[in-house]
């Protein structure tokens, strides 16, 4: 990988990224037609792509498995969060999706790779699930109407969990942090819009003009966003960016209270911080 960053760059990005992700994800869920925003974005992150994919460099071939799985990975991500922003509110959807990734990560790492947890470790979990906890409940027990929301939002963890660790694979495989990022939204990109027209034909263009400043907006955030993250993960330690991203959560709880004026907002702001800290004891606090 070409060049090396200087140690406070990795971080400053980092934040920025977390901030450019909690804005094109509160732009997604401002818009009443989610299928009509969703598809805008991709279209948005496409076009960019096409653009990226003819200047810049072609990723090494030991990159493309992870490209392909990526996307795919990518494209199912998009469909349940589409699915979770149906659903939920966005100052609870997207905290439990983006809390839920690193809490499944060190889960499995026990469970499927047979790792002991350090007590620093447990103690993360154990925060992480009380912070998620207080997101599920933040307007009390939920009934048989909430449970798809918070089972899309969590399988959306799952997803993010699942193409953070390839594309933290795949990046420093590729020799081009740009091309990968530009061939990863290539594919992907076009395949929900696909879906929209299958299903809305011709009528779909008069779906998405009321909302192509907000939805067009969003993919441009979004690509920006990813692209700084894997920026990161191709010059920064892998645990500390995971760690340092997810502070986008308290950010969307802050837009979820503050902007779309959503209910309870304190006691989502206050959970989403509590995620946030058991993700850092999780990621960054090592014997």
């Amino acid at each position: 990988m070409a060049g090396v960053a200087s140690p406070a760059a990795v971080p400053l990005v980092v934040l920025a990224a977390a901030v450019l992700h909690a804005a094109w994800n509160g732009l997604a869920h401002e818009v009443p037609d989610k299928l009509a925003g969703f598809a805008l974005i991709s279209l948005a992150q496409a076009g960019c792509a096409a653009v990226l994919v003819c200047l810049t460099p072609m990723p090494a071939p030991a990159a493309w498995p992870f490209i392909a799985v990526s996307a795919a990975l990518e494209t199912a991500y998009q469909f349940l969060l589409l699915r979770a922003y149906q659903l939920g509110d966005f100052g609870q959807m997207y905290p439990i999706a983006r809390g839920t990734s690193p809490l499944l990560v060190a889960l499995a790492s026990t469970t499927v790779l047979g790792r002991s947890l350090p007590p620093e470790d447990v103690a993360g979990i154990v925060v992480i699930s009380c912070g998620l906890a207080g997101l599920a409940l933040a307007d009390g027990l939920p009934g048989r109407a909430q449970l798809p929301a918070l089972a899309a939002a969590a399988g959306t963890g799952v997803l993010i969990a699942a193409y953070t660790i390839v594309d933290g694979t795949g990046v420093r495989q590729s020799g081009t942090v740009a091309g990968y990022v530009a061939w990863l939204f290539a594919l992907q990109g076009p395949i929900l819009p696909l879906v929209a027209w299958a299903r809305h034909g011709r009528s779909l263009i008069r779906r998405l003009r009321p909302v192509a400043g907000r939805g067009l907006t969003g993919g441009v955030l979004s690509l920006l966003a990813y692209g700084l993250v894997v920026w990161a993960q191709a010059h920064g330690d892998l645990a500390t960016v995971a760690a340092l991203r997810e502070t986008s959560i308290v950010i969307a709880a802050v837009i979820g209270a503050l902007v779309l004026r959503e209910p309870f907002g304190g006691r989502r702001v206050a959970a989403g911080v509590t995620v946030v800290a058991g993700i850092a004891v999780l990621e960054l606090v090592h014997p």
